[in-house]
């Protein structure tokens, strides 16, 4: 798997406090920050994201919110793939993208 393979979306809004963890590392999360599947995103009480995924589906962080990616695998040319997260705590909304709409299960 190449390195940029393993890149599974984009901060597309950042305010406050916004983390990644990658590795045990803890990164600032600035608008435009790659996301990497098996990362944790995090935000401060004074903190929001916006996260778009390469299958379109897109995350909405609230202020003091765990998010982590569990696993994110997707085939762009046949729109195959699994997505697991799990929002340890604060508040998501989500819409789905193309993984959704060609496995509803």
């Amino acid at each position: 798997m190449s390195a940029m393979a393993s890149e599974v979306g984009q901060v597309k809004t950042s305010k406050g406090t916004v983390s990644i963890e990658r590795n045990g590392v803890r990164l600032p999360a600035p608008v435009g920050a790659k996301i990497e599947a098996a990362d944790t995103l995090r935000t401060g009480r004074d903190g929001s994201a916006g996260i778009t995924f390469i299958d379109n589906s897109r995350m909405a962080l609230g202020p003091g919110s765990t998010l982590e990616i569990n696993r994110f695998d997707f085939d762009q040319t046949t729109h195959e793939g699994g997505f697991d997260s799990t929002l340890k705590s604060g508040t998501l909304s989500a819409v789905s993208g193309k993984l959704a709409k060609h496995s509803p299960n």
